[in-house]
């Protein structure tokens, strides 16, 4: 089965178990694989048809399969992923004697995968988001570029490598308008400029919202349109600052799974690095995280090797550290601590997970949450 083959079978699961929602996002994900302007008319006119009968669930399920029949019959192109698209290795940059370095960093980055970039704030993480989108210099060390087609210049390199500030500029007209201009640019002819605009609009969650102005939308609508405007030129290497700054946990963790899925486009994959402080929700998606704590970078690869494999647990109860300590008694508890409001507790490797929640239910311990970071660079935060 092609890639494109199971991106096709998973929207068709979503939909059997009526997950319109995502599924729809999916079906929407699958038709831009198409490149197919036909198939894109049509995907767009679902979606209109889709937020003029929102209540109408039976009937789009009905109409998406049917769509769906059309998409998995046109052949997809795959991209090969082989060779990474860009390579750094142990850059270096300075502020000068006593004050902030970051580095020495290295990190092989390829398309269609997801790079998470955590930790504290003033450890670096913009600073090393500037210096892989060209916006800096750096002091030491190499970076090196490799796409599809070769850049000859800084504006060819631009057009491949994209950064996005946590804080973008105001800009003027209306969403699609504004969509429109950037296809402009780029030679695209009046009708498919507004064919691929419309259906950018649709799958970034911009329908409702495609005639409005700058100061008429919230904080996470710009930010879409500044994803929608970068898609639209079809970046290689897409680098965000802190995308999820002004999200609220649900829209955190939708527009998480989008960018995994439009990275992981079947002929146009997109390597894509994200900072955030949303540590959780960042992992879950990433197919690599990258810590920075002083300058000084960590990945989850290294976990394995870190605090020699001990289980280590995150407890938020209002249990006291005597009760825990009691419901651990015979268990290799090694230490217990108390670490922003949330008790992180650490055994020898030869405790199970299972055993401990199981410890904690006999005790009748009143959990808030519970949650294994043996594996989880949160480590990285609590040590």
């Amino acid at each position: 089965m092609t890639k494109h083959q199971q991106r096709v079978a998973e929207v068709y699961h979503f939909f059997n178990n009526k997950d319109t929602v995502l599924g729809f996002r999916r079906l929407l994900d699958c038709a831009m694989d198409t490149q197919d302007m036909g198939i894109y008319r049509e995907a767009i006119d679902l979606t209109d048809w889709k937020e003029k009968h929102p209540e109408d669930a039976g009937n789009l399920i009905e109409k998406s399969k049917v769509l769906l029949q059309r998409i998995e019959k046109i052949p997809v192109k795959e991209y090969s992923l082989e060779k990474s698209v860009l390579l750094a290795r142990n850059i270096v940059k300075s502020y000068g004697h006593n004050r902030f370095s970051l580095g020495p960093v290295s990190i092989e980055i390829n398309k269609g995968q997801v790079y998470g970039l955590v930790g504290e704030n003033g450890n670096g993480k913009t600073t090393l988001l500037r210096i892989l989108a060209r916006e800096i210099s750096y002091h030491e060390g190499e970076l090196q570029y490799s796409f599809n087609e070769e850049s000859e210049d800084d504006y060819d390199l631009r057009t491949k490598l994209v950064y996005i500030p946590q804080r973008t500029a105001k800009w003027y007209g209306n969403v699609k308008d504004n969509l429109k201009f950037v296809l402009s640019g780029y030679g695209i002819r009046p009708e498919e400029n507004e064919t691929r605009t419309l259906m950018m609009i649709a799958r970034l969650g911009l329908w409702n919202y495609r005639h409005l102005k700058w100061s008429e939308l919230s904080s996470g609508y710009k930010m879409r349109f500044e994803l929608a405007r970068t898609l639209l030129r079809k970046p290689e290497i897409l680098l965000l600052d802190e995308p999820l700054a002004n999200l609220d946990v649900v829209a955190q963790q939708v527009i998480l799974e989008d960018l995994r899925s439009i990275a992981g486009s079947v002929n146009h994959p997109i390597a894509l690095i994200l900072s955030s402080q949303q540590l959780y929700e960042v992992e879950k998606v990433s197919d690599k995280v990258i810590f920075l704590k002083n300058g000084q970078y960590k990945d989850n690869s290294e976990l394995k090797d870190e605090i020699n494999n001990k289980l280590i647990i995150e407890i938020d109860t209002d249990s006291s550290r005597e009760d825990l300590i009691k419901a651990f008694e015979g268990f290799s508890l090694e230490k217990l601590n108390f670490n922003g409001g949330v008790y992180v507790a650490y055994f020898s490797s030869e405790t199970a997970f299972y055993e401990v929640m199981t410890a904690l239910g006999n005790a009748k311990t009143d959990i808030v949450y519970l949650r294994n970071i043996s594996s989880s660079t949160r480590r990285f935060f609590v040590n």
